[in-house]
């Protein structure tokens, strides 16, 4: 709820007001959470991690800041696989951090479990001098703001309004669900069926890292001007749902490294590409809305597997991968069937070289 509500916010007040609001949040949710660890009050804890969950708008604000400063569609995406590179380092440094901080048998006494929540608020403090002192907007067109807590939801049904957004959202929905599982899950089930620790882990989300940040950094663009953005989707989801498979068919812990770095190479690529999409759907006072939505379903998908996480893997610890490959095809399934519509094929075709 928060991340679109913010998001959409960031079209009126600007995106360095929005990111601001965004990070003092966090900052204030780790700060309760801290206390909450100190006190032993879960209540409190709760509070502290719904504060940081409703104001963790920055990554659809930074994409929108992003979008506003590209001089085209293809600048656009390119921009999006830095994004991604940027939640590489994100999605392999934190657990690599806490996981350390919070082991007594790496740091002694020094470890706690309060240790990579001070870590955390460091980072959101370091965040907030980097926005002040170097973020400046580039849109600088404003519309009137109006606190009206109703648009937390009336921005949800809003997309019903873009049929284009509308057509992309269930594939987008698939793509993000088998993303969230694979990554979720891979962890605890090299821990659970192979013995892996926190070393082992780590490793995995340096490959995971290492595939992300350089398919988004160096081959966004390239794939991009070579195939169109339909193709790009539709193999990256044959790779996704033949690799989850191989994972869980796999014998020993070092073979399932070659899916994992694959499923990531792809995601590198695939994910400028589907936020790119949903950015051409809607028009430039809709930017910070749009990367809001397509946010909030990330996070919203994060949310249900890792809550039906341990369900899953008391059933079978493979269960999660069959689950990824599944919604792989899916998505499959609705990109051959409704993407073919003129408004689609539009935002999907390959950008024409410049004159």
């Amino acid at each position: 709820f928060g991340v679109v509500y913010i998001a959409k916010v960031s079209d009126s007040i600007g995106r360095k007001n929005a990111l601001l609001i965004c990070l003092g949040g966090a900052l204030a949710g780790y700060v309760i959470t801290i206390v909450a660890l100190f006190i032993d009050s879960l209540w409190l804890l709760i509070l502290g991690r719904a504060i940081t969950g409703f104001t963790a708008g920055n990554q659809p604000i930074a994409q929108a800041a992003m979008i506003d400063a590209s001089a085209d569609a293809a600048d656009r995406d390119r921009n999006m696989g830095y994004i991604v590179t940027g939640v590489s380092f994100g999605l392999v440094g934190g657990p690599i951090i806490g996981g350390i901080l919070s082991d007594q048998s790496l740091l002694g006494s020094l470890a706690s479990v309060e240790a990579p929540f001070y870590a955390a608020t460091l980072l959101v403090v370091i965040a907030i001098v980097l926005v002040l002192l170097y973020f400046r907007d580039v849109r600088q067109e404003r519309t009137p703001f109006v606190l009206r807590p109703i648009e937390i939801f009336e921005n949800l049904w809003q997309v019903t309004k873009h049929l284009s957004v509308l057509r992309l959202m269930p594939a987008y929905v698939c793509f993000m669900v088998a993303n969230v599982t694979f990554y979720v899950f891979i962890d605890n089930y090299l821990t659970s069926a192979f013995g892996y620790g926190i070393i082992g882990g780590s490793a995995v989300m340096l490959v995971i890292g290492f595939a992300l940040a350089f398919s988004s950094t160096f081959l966004v663009k390239p794939t991009q001007e070579r195939f169109d953005k339909r193709r790009i989707i539709t193999v990256t989801m044959v790779v996704w749902a033949v690799m989850a498979l191989a994972v869980a068919a796999s014998p020993v812990a070092l073979l399932c490294f070659v899916p994992v770095f694959l499923f990531y190479f792809c995601f590198g690529v695939a994910y400028p590409t589907m936020l790119g999409l949903f950015s051409g759907s809607v028009g430039e006072a809709d930017q910070g809305w749009v990367m809001g939505i397509t946010t909030a379903v990330f996070t919203l998908a994060g949310g249900v597997m890792s809550l039906i996480g341990g369900i899953l893997m008391s059933l079978d610890i493979r269960l999660p991968f069959y689950i990824t490959a599944g919604m792989a095809v899916l998505a499959l399934a609705f990109v051959l069937a409704g993407w073919s519509r003129p408004e689609i094929e539009r935002l999907t075709e390959r950008p024409q070289p410049a004159q």
